[in-house]
C-alpha cells in the first residue's frame, strides 16, 4: 500500500496526524507524509485518516 496526499486540497487540519502519527505530521498549511509506504499493521489508522480528512486530501493506493 502506498499513502498519496494531495497538497493542493490539504489545509492542515491534522485530522490524519490524529489518526496515524506515524505516518503523518500536520504542518500549518499542509501535511507532510512520514511514511510513504507504511507497514500493513498501520492500515486501519491510514484508513481512519483519509475517511476523517475533511478535504479529501488523502488516499491509499494498492500497489501491485
Amino acid at each position: 500500500m502506498r499513502v498519496v496526499v494531495d497538497l493542493d486540497l490539504c489545509q492542515g487540519h491534522g485530522m490524519c496526524e490524529m489518526e496515524a502519527p506515524e505516518v503523518f505530521e500536520a504542518g500549518r498549511d499542509s501535511v507532510t507524509l512520514l511514511d510513504e509506504t507504511p507497514d500493513e499493521s498501520l492500515r486501519g489508522e491510514i484508513e481512519a485518516a483519509v475517511r476523517y480528512c475533511p478535504t479529501q486530501a488523502l488516499k491509499i493506493v494498492e500497489e501491485d
